[in-house]
């Protein structure tokens, strides 16, 4: 059966762009935000909007922000409503330098939020920061906890993975309008890694990937998603920075293990093709 209706929750920088692209295509859209004024002018964007703030309880109106998310029932019936679609995509920010464990907290309350109902497609938006360094390509059967932040970002991919009909995507260093990778380094001095790959990935094959995961059968539990070509940092992030008249990043001789993400399962799979294979080309689309 033809997926024909998807909730999106998280409608920010990338989520947004992907409710827009997904209504032109002509799914029926439902996406969510924290605040219920944003979630109401995305009806301008022909998308069914609803607020979910998952650090607040409401109970008949009364919003409390201590304890356990729970909502009155009204409430409650909405959110069901507009979660129960025939696919979901779960865009969660991480958020792990202020508050890790809430990012897993709130992603549980989400998917008791999901029980009991059968979806045809669970897109979850997860990272590459999962992958360690590494001297050889990175697939994704490369997953490894190094460090806390990978720790939390695997358990909460386990949260999902083990649903019927699931699919991990792990989005490299995302670039795109208000994301210009010429602003990342600019201006940095003495920085380790000169020959380092960067692992980039444009918004429009973010969305293209995902416009691509919905529509496919069957799929793969997870997939990367990332540019085929690793130019080194100084190379990239100096013309990177001089493209919008900033100051280049100088480097230091000391050596960095990196990591070179292959992102080219989705495209052997699902005969998906990037737009924005080179980082350089992507310079004048952000």
């Amino acid at each position: 059966m033809k997926i024909k209706t998807v909730s999106i929750v998280g409608c920010g920088w990338f989520g947004l762009p992907l409710a827009k692209a997904l209504v032109e295509q002509g799914y029926v859209v439902s996406g969510s935000k924290r605040k219920a004024d944003a979630a109401a002018a995305l009806t301008l964007d022909g998308i069914s909007g609803f607020s979910l703030d998952f650090d607040k309880q409401q109970f008949n109106g009364v919003v409390i922000e201590e304890g356990e998310p729970g909502f009155d029932e009204p409430t409650l019936t909405e959110l069901h409503q507009h979660l129960h679609t025939q696919a979901i995509v779960i865009n969660i920010p991480p958020a792990m330098v202020k508050s890790p464990g809430a990012y897993l907290k709130r992603l549980g309350f989400l998917k008791r939020l999901m029980a009991g109902h059968v979806y045809q497609r669970i897109i979850f938006v997860s990272t590459t920061g999962v992958y360690p360094a590494s001297e050889k390509p990175v697939t994704e059967d490369d997953a490894a906890m190094h460090s806390p932040s990978s720790e939390v970002l695997l358990e909460a991919e386990n949260l999902f993975r083990e649903l019927p009909d699931s699919c991990i995507i792990r989005f490299a260093g995302l670039v795109g309008p208000g994301r210009h990778p010429g602003r990342f380094l600019a201006g940095k001095q003495n920085l380790s890694g000169r020959a380092a790959p960067i692992n980039l990935v444009h918004l429009d094959d973010c969305i293209g990937a995902v416009s691509c995961i919905l529509s496919a059968r069957p799929v793969s539990p997870v997939y990367n998603i990332c540019a085929n070509q690793h130019p080194g940092r100084e190379a990239f992030y100096s013309v990177a920075a001089e493209s919008i008249a900033l100051k280049a990043p100088t480097f230091n001789e000391e050596e960095q293990v990196g990591k070179s993400i292959d992102g080219s399962k989705i495209s052997a799979d699902l005969d998906f093709q990037y737009r924005y294979d080179d980082p350089f080309d992507m310079l004048g689309e952000c």
